[in-house]
């Protein structure tokens, strides 16, 4: 059995997509064309019959308005009301006036008319003839004559157009007859009637060029072909069926194999005539171009169809080669060999697939390592903590003998009755009992805050002059912890190095405290001689090693202070996404920022945990 594949599935959906769409595409581009292209023949075929009909009408009704002149004129009808006994002197006088008054202008207007006569029923016949002698006729000819145009006319006295003329001859004529009545009767009384060649009205339908199959051709009312590109078939007789087919379809366009062949036509009903004049095409022609459209659909159809398996398959390959890939790196990831897989070139989806899974395999091998690592990571945090509380415990040499010594030095200064001593002392002394807890526990900000009161009492009395701290903490923030002996540290600091000089009037120190998020804040701010680049950067690597200095580093006393050891306290106690950040520039003062959780040490470790 056959092993269904990526690649495989990709493929063999694809080939069905692109054949669907294909067959799809060329079927409805096929279907629309050959409905176009009928609706544009058939058009093209209307058009071409409607304008012959209509030129041949133009021409028609010209020779018509040469026969009113006829109709109107007295001295014709006065000529269809003779007896036949009339007298051979009238007859010529009737035939050298109307000759002079009317056929002569007849002649000039329309000098491609061959003849034109006047028969009255009762035997009375005028024969006109242009540049040649007129043929002499008898009584029978006349009568003969009479017969076949009543046989052939309208009554009503319409215009008539038939394939006749009187002299019989085998040049092909067209004759436009009319009754026409007398002067002493409403009822008809002969003919007017024309003769042309039926070669000057076939000029008219020469230019007319529809392939080299197809025609146009002209039939009467009998079934006769009147005009056809083919002079040979002139005059004879279309196919019975056919004819049926031409009365009945009227203007709609039919399909007929009467000729041998099939083939579509289009025919329209000349206005005096009565001919019909039909458009023929062979259905070869019609379907030639829906063949070559076909064929050209097949071709473009096959090579889009290799182009488009082609592409389809690169692109199968493109998503299933990297996908193998990445199996065989997940393959080895099994046996614990932790290796990366390269990237391809292309940036997709898979591209992102094999990132994630380099990702994957570095933080494994990483969490490795971590795990490793963590305990000994623990054990140094422990250590560092212990070191702070060590450094913590040297401030309780001997406690109680400090405690009592300070008990005596209050004695004296009762005694002496100084102030000064007094105050100084008991600042000392409550620094000293606050300072010497050897954890390092939380506490609130108003305990920090009264911590760095006693220590200001100390501080005015070194500097001899009186300095206040602004303090901005809101009243709700009093109450929020922070670790322990943090806030004095920073304090000392400012007097240590951005008052170096001494202490100046326009010196100041604010403390302020807020909540950015999940972050409560405590700043202080000084306005002293800040620092340089240089140091400023220094001081930011040292708080970068997340370690406590060294006793010989500390600038002040050896009890935790200094500006790195309350960056390492904050985090001992919060973590080291926690501490102190440091804002300097040269003469423009220094900020430092102690940042802490709001929730405190013990649910901010449950949250991390």
């Amino acid at each position: 059995m056959i092993r269904a594949t990526l690649s495989r599935k990709l493929l063999f959906y694809f080939t069905i997509v692109i054949l669907l769409s294909l067959s799809a595409l060329g079927i409805s581009f096929y279907s629309i064309s050959a409905k176009q292209l009928q609706s544009s023949t058939e058009n093209q075929m209307i058009q071409i019959v409607n304008n012959a009909v209509h030129h041949t009408n133009l021409y028609i009704s010209s020779y018509q308005r040469s026969t009113v002149a006829l109709l109107t004129d007295l001295r014709v009808k006065r000529y269809i009301d003779l007896s036949a006994d009339r007298e051979e002197y009238e007859n010529y006088r009737y035939t050298t006036d109307i000759r002079d008054a009317i056929v002569e202008p007849v002649w000039i207007r329309n000098p491609e008319i061959e003849a034109l006569y006047i028969i009255g029923y009762s035997g009375n016949a005028l024969y006109y003839y242009n540049g040649g002698s007129a043929p002499s006729f008898t009584q029978e000819d006349t009568a003969r004559q009479i017969r076949y145009f009543k046989e052939h006319t309208d009554v009503s006295g319409q215009l008539n157009v038939i394939n006749y003329s009187i002299r019989g001859d085998q040049t092909p004529m067209l004759t436009l007859i009319r009754s026409i009545r007398g002067l002493q009767s409403p009822e008809m009384k002969g003919f007017v009637g024309i003769e042309v060649k039926a070669e000057e009205l076939s000029t008219l339908w020469k230019g007319i060029d529809l392939g080299p199959e197809s025609y146009f051709f002209i039939v009467d009312g009998e079934g006769r072909i009147q005009y056809h590109n083919d002079q040979n078939k002139v005059g004879t007789l279309i196919p019975d069926s056919l004819g049926k087919q031409i009365e009945q379809a009227g203007k709609a366009m039919f399909r007929s194999s009467a000729e041998g062949v099939e083939k579509s036509y289009i025919s329209r009903n000349a206005e005096y005539s009565g001919w019909h004049l039909v458009v023929s095409i062979p259905d070869t022609q019609l379907q030639k171009p829906l063949i070559t459209i076909r064929n050209y659909i097949i071709v473009v159809a096959i090579l889009t169809f290799m182009i488009a398996l082609f592409l389809a398959s690169r692109f199968g390959k493109s998503v299933t080669t990297p996908i193998r890939i990445l199996m065989k790196g997940m393959s080895q990831t099994e046996k614990g060999n932790w290796e990366l897989i390269s990237l391809p070139k292309s940036q997709d989806e898979v591209t992102g697939l094999i990132v994630r899974y380099n990702l994957m395999v570095t933080r494994l091998s990483e969490l490795v390592d971590t795990v490793y690592q963590s305990e000994l990571k623990n054990k140094e945090m422990e250590a560092e903590r212990q070191k702070a509380e060590f450094q913590s415990l040297q401030l309780q040499i001997n406690p109680h003998f400090l405690y009592n010594t300070l008990e005596t030095v209050v004695c004296y200064a009762v005694i002496q009755d100084s102030d000064e001593i007094l105050e100084i002392v008991g600042a000392l002394s409550y620094m000293l009992h606050y300072s010497v807890r050897t954890n390092l526990e939380e506490i609130t900000v108003a305990n920090e805050l009264k911590h760095v009161i006693h220590y200001m009492v100390i501080i005015n009395h070194r500097i001899g002059r009186p300095f206040e701290i602004d303090v901005r903490i809101k009243p709700e923030m009093l109450l929020r912890k922070m670790v322990r002996l943090t806030l004095q540290p920073l304090v000392e600091n400012v007097f240590q190095h951005a008052f170096r000089y001494g202490v100046e009037d326009y010196h100041t120190i604010t403390i302020d405290a807020g909540e950015d998020g999940d972050i409560f804040w405590v700043s202080i701010t000084d306005n002293g001689s800040g620092m340089t680049p240089e140091r400023l950067e220094e001081l930011r690597l040292k708080l970068s090693e997340n370690r406590l200095a060294d006793v010989e580093e500390g600038k002040g006393s050896p009890g935790g202070i200094g500006v790195q050891n309350v960056h390492r306290r904050i985090q001992l106690v919060f973590g080291e996404e926690f501490g102190v950040d440091v804002e300097s520039s040269p003469e423009c003062g220094t900020r430092m920022i102690m940042r802490m959780p709001i929730s405190g040490r013990k649910e901010h470790q449950v949250l991390n945990a």
